[in-house]
């Protein structure tokens, strides 16, 4: 077995505002900062063989406060990276909603359908975190292994270990500096945590429902 920890970044400087990001590159917010710094005193008592992370400073930055923590190495993989948002990158919600309604309404209603002009499809972030997934079950058999990425990727994620559609994308919480443990059997892999914030005590901020 392997045990999956999963780990959101913690805020940026353009969560709170509503941004997209996709591969664009903001750094942690200061309450950001703080949470990735109690993310890594909370995994000060877990035990973790390995951390992985996407190479955008905001995972890159989270992943560093808990490879400190447990004298690890971060190591970099552009598999778990954010989706491509490609036209909508750096453009604030209210202003996608303003200029692609129609993808708007797709991407929160079927997001399985989605491919974003100049970016990516949802089906293409499958497909790259499901080879991740596979590398790290044979790599990583009897470890725990941290992985620290992005919204998208993640929930992802959660679609790949379940083997549920990508239909149901948006069915998974996400919040920022947020973890969930998975146990990779076998035969099966279960979710044994989803989400967990509890951590962060005050510097908790619930995510926007449609990043």
């Amino acid at each position: 077995m392997v045990r999956l920890y999963i780990i959101r970044h913690a805020e940026s400087q353009w969560n709170p505002i509503g941004r997209y990001q996709g591969l664009l590159d903001p750094e942690l917010s200061e309450r950001g900062k703080a949470q990735a710094k109690r993310l890594g005193e909370h995994f000060q008592s877990i035990e973790l063989h390995a951390i992985y992370s996407s190479p955008l400073k905001r995972t890159l930055q989270t992943a560093q406060e808990v490879a400190k923590a447990k004298g690890l190495e971060v190591i970099e993989d552009r598999r778990i990276i954010e989706i491509d948002h490609g036209a909508w990158s750096g453009l604030l919600v209210e202003e996608v909603q303003e200029r692609f309604p129609e993808q708007f309404r797709q991407w929160l209603e079927e997001p399985h359908k989605v491919s974003f002009e100049g970016g990516e499809s949802l089906q293409q972030v499958y497909e790259r975190v499901k080879d991740f997934l596979e590398e790290i079950k044979e790599k990583h058999w009897e470890q725990a292994v941290a992985v620290v990425s992005h919204t998208v990727p993640i929930r992802a994620i959660y679609c790949a270990l379940l083997k549920v559609d990508l239909s149901k994308f948006w069915s998974f919480g996400c919040d920022n500096a947020s973890y969930s443990l998975a146990h990779m059997e076998r035969d099966r892999n279960v979710i044994m945590r989803l989400n967990i914030t509890c951590h962060l005590g005050d510097l908790y901020v619930e995510a926007h429902k449609a990043l």
